[in-house]
C-alpha cells in the first residue's frame, strides 16, 4: 500500500490531511500568477504546506483507505502506522519524497523541511489548465515627424475689362426684365381687384322681383275625436301589476285588442279582451269569446 497515493487523492478534496503521529498536510487557494523571469501564466491552484504539529488521528486517512481497500478501520489505522515508522526511518538518512506531494529533509537542527511540488495542481476548479508560457512582446515607440507645411504660390491672372463690362451689362439687363415683370404683374392685381369690387357692389344693389307669385296653400287639419268605449269585455283580474302585462301580451298575440282597465276598489288589475263603444258590440263578443276562448269572461261597463 502506498499511502502517499491516499494522501494525495484527499487534496484535491479536502483542505488538511493528516497522517497520525507524523504531520498533516495543509493546503491554501491562491490565485493565478504571472511569473516575469520566464514569461509564464500559473492558474489559481492549492499551496500545499506540512505542520509537523498536526498528528492527532481525525479518522480521514484512514477511513478513506479502508473504504478504498476494503478492509476494516483498525486495519487501515494499523498500515498508516507502519508507513509512519518507514517514513521516519527513512528521514534519517535521506530527503523523503511523498509522491507526487512534495519532499521531506531534515535540517541541522532536526526539523523537518517541507518542499512542495509544483507541478501537481491540487485545485478541482482548476483541472486541465495548465502553465502557459508567452514570449516578450516588445513594444517600440514611433516617432512621429511633425508635418512640414507646403505653402505654394498661385499665379493670379487678371481678368480682361472687356469681359467685366459685358457681365455688368448682363446683370443690369436681367434686373431691368425682371423689374418691368413685377411691375407690370402688380398692375395686372390692382385692376383686377378693382373690377372684383365693383362687380360686388352690383350684386348688393340688386332687387328681385317675382310678378307672379304663387297662391298662399291652407291645409286644413281635421280634429280626431277621441271615442269612448265604456263597455269592455274583461279576460281577469290579477293580484300582481306583471301578470297583468303578461296576460296583455299574450291576448295581442291572438289577435285581440286588449289593454289594462286599471285597478278596481279590491285591489286588482283588471285585463280586456276588447273594448267597445257599443253595448251591443261588446254583448256579442262576450258570447263569442266565452263559447271560444274562456267561459269566465264578463261584461264590465267603466268610463
Amino acid at each position: 500500500m502506498i499511502l502517499a497515493n491516499y494522501i494525495s487523492d484527499l487534496l484535491y478534496r479536502y483542505e488538511c490531511v493528516i497522517v497520525p503521529d507524523f504531520g498533516g498536510f495543509v493546503t491554501n487557494r491562491i490565485g493565478a500568477k504571472i511569473n516575469e523571469n520566464n514569461n509564464t501564466f500559473n492558474p489559481p491552484s492549492k499551496q500545499i504546506t506540512f505542520n509537523s504539529h498536526l498528528t492527532v488521528n481525525d479518522g480521514l486517512l484512514a477511513n478513506y483507505i479502508a473504504s478504498s481497500e476494503n478492509i476494516s478501520f483498525e486495519k487501515a489505522s494499523n498500515a498508516i502506522a507502519l508507513s509512519v515508522i518507514k517514513w521516519q526511518n527513512e528521514l534519517q538518512t535521506k530527503p523523503l519524497e511523498i509522491g507526487s506531494i512534495g519532499v521531506l529533509s531534515l535540517n541541522e537542527n532536526g526539523q523537518l523541511i517541507f518542499e512542495p511540488n509544483y507541478s501537481t495542481n491540487y485545485l478541482a476548479a482548476s483541472f486541465g489548465l495548465s502553465t502557459v508560457e508567452s514570449s516578450i512582446i516588445k513594444r517600440h515607440k514611433e516617432i512621429v515627424k511633425p508635418l512640414i507645411p507646403v505653402s505654394e504660390k498661385q499665379d493670379k491672372k487678371g481678368i480682361p475689362a472687356f469681359i467685366k463690362y459685358a457681365a455688368t451689362a448682363a446683370i443690369l439687363l436681367t434686373l431691368g426684365v425682371v423689374g418691368n415683370n413685377i411691375y407690370q404683374q402688380n398692375e395686372q392685381n390692382v385692376l383686377f381687384a378693382n373690377q372684383q369690387k365693383a362687380l360686388e357692389k352690383k350684386i348688393q344693389a340688386a332687387t328681385f322681383v317675382i310678378s307672379n307669385p304663387l297662391p298662399t296653400l291652407e291645409l286644413k287639419i281635421a280634429k280626431e275625436e277621441k271615442v269612448i268605449k265604456p263597455f269592455h269585455v274583461v279576460a281577469g283580474a290579477f293580484q300582481f301589476p306583471e301578470n297583468a302585462e303578461k296576460k296583455v301580451n299574450e291576448l295581442k298575440e291572438l289577435g285581440y285588442e286588449a289593454s289594462i282597465l286599471g285597478v278596481n276598489k279590491w285591489g286588482l288589475t283588471e285585463v280586456a279582451f276588447n273594448s267597445f263603444s257599443s253595448r251591443n258590440d261588446a254583448i256579442n263578443n262576450l258570447y263569442k269569446i266565452q263559447k271560444t276562448v274562456s267561459k269566465d269572461a264578463w261584461l264590465l261597463v267603466k268610463k
